[in-house]
């Protein structure tokens, strides 16, 4: 699979620079990580779901979670369970099909084994699970059940634990939230894909709830805890992990309160007025503006629960040929001694020892997501996705 590897060959020629590369669920962790992307939640009931995976993956999605937790109500978790394992069974008949990274969402430790063991030879579609409300106290036994899931499958599997207890909420528990979960992954290390946000969960400590023209970040209490977790769970000294842009709940038309926040200028340069307007309509600006705070934050992929979200997530992923042309120029092997250079477009100074670790990250990035031609900006990677 590969980001945009939807979209016609000839049309990826002409949008960049540098491809983004091809990988499968057997490829480094460190890949994978950066390369999850928007990670499209679904249902475990819904009772075509091996079609619903066929048909997203040809729109480009490259991570999936099927959800047996929160999505789903208490009496349903057993026929949810069932109709797991039978349309993973129907998916590994269908030789030759292309599918994402798929995890599933679980609710207790016990349903790792089971599942696994349940799903028999089907196992080798599944990449991992995800674990709710993770600290350390809960988090250990799901570790220790995946770990042992996988030692009787044979199959690796990646954990992706979501932070959203409210002991990472309250400022009183916090950080020793943070220390344990921190020693908990840590002692998982190689298993860990990506740490999660659950900020709904947050939100609801507080009964609170953002507008579609507010992001995450307008919400201080909110953004305090994530500004937290990747402090000390998010570093770039080789101790930290990914972390994950929250959900964006909006789908459909609301009423708005301010003015759009979308930038008018790129989709004008892109001659892409009418693209832009069908964001705005559809409540997209502010979704492409959290998008972009969460990349200014540290953060990197992102957790969607609606398919139109996803091509926004991946278009602002893609590395600017800009970015792409500083990255190298820091990581040059001759600038290994440091120093300052005025970047090859002229309108910045690029510091090679503090930038470097930011360098490193964009190349990574570039990697998966691919590096846009210098005329190509968010406007015509989005316009080149839409289904026509």
């Amino acid at each position: 699979m590969r980001h945009f590897g939807h979209i016609a060959p000839e049309v990826r020629q002409r949008l960049f620079h540098q491809q983004p590369c091809e990988f499968t669920a057997d490829s480094p962790a460190r890949l994978l990580s950066a390369a999850l992307g928007a990670t499209l939640y679904s249902p475990a009931t819904r009772p075509r779901l091996a079609d619903d995976i066929v048909k997203q993956t040809g729109r480009g999605v490259v991570s999936m979670v099927l959800c047996l937790e929160d999505s789903i109500g208490d009496e349903d978790v057993a026929d949810a369970e069932e109709n797991l394992v039978r349309q993973f069974r129907d998916l590994a008949t269908r030789a030759g099909t292309d599918l994402p990274l798929l995890f599933v969402r679980v609710r207790s430790p016990r349903q790792i084994p089971d599942l696994v063991r349940r799903l028999g030879p089907a196992v080798r579609l599944l990449s991992g699970f995800v674990l709710p409300k993770f600290t350390e106290e809960r988090g250990i036994s799901f570790l220790e059940a995946l770990s042992g899931a996988e030692a009787a499958s044979g199959r690796r599997l990646f954990a992706m634990p979501v932070l959203e207890s409210p002991e990472l909420m309250y400022r009183e528990s916090r950080v020793e939230t943070l220390e344990g979960i921190a020693r908990a992954v840590d002692k998982y290390r190689d298993r860990v894909l990506a740490l999660r946000l659950g900020v709904t969960d947050f939100c609801s400590s507080y009964g609170l709830r953002r507008a579609p023209d507010m992001t995450a970040w307008d919400v201080q209490i909110v953004a305090s805890v994530i500004a937290d977790v990747v402090n000390m769970l998010g570093r770039a000294d080789g101790t930290g992990f990914t972390v994950t842009g929250p959900v964006w709940e909006y789908f459909r038309v609301q009423e708005r309160m301010f003015k759009p926040q979308l930038r008018r200028s790129p989709f004008l340069e892109g001659q892409a007025e009418e693209l832009r307007e069908a964001l705005i309509e559809h409540a997209m600006d502010g979704l492409l503006r959290e998008i972009s705070l969460d990349q200014a934050n540290g953060l990197l992929g992102k957790t969607c629960i609606h398919p139109s979200h996803v091509l926004p997530v991946h278009a602002l992923s893609v590395v600017s040929h800009e970015e792409f042309s500083d990255a190298q120029d820091i990581l040059r092997p001759e600038r290994g001694g440091g120093g300052v250079l005025r970047s090859q477009y002229t309108n910045k100074m690029n510091e090679v020892k503090p930038h470097r670790a930011w360098a490193e990250r964009t190349l990574l990035r570039a990697e998966v997501f691919g590096v846009a031609n210098e005329d190509i900006g968010f406007v015509e990677l989005l316009a080149a996705g839409i289904p026509g």
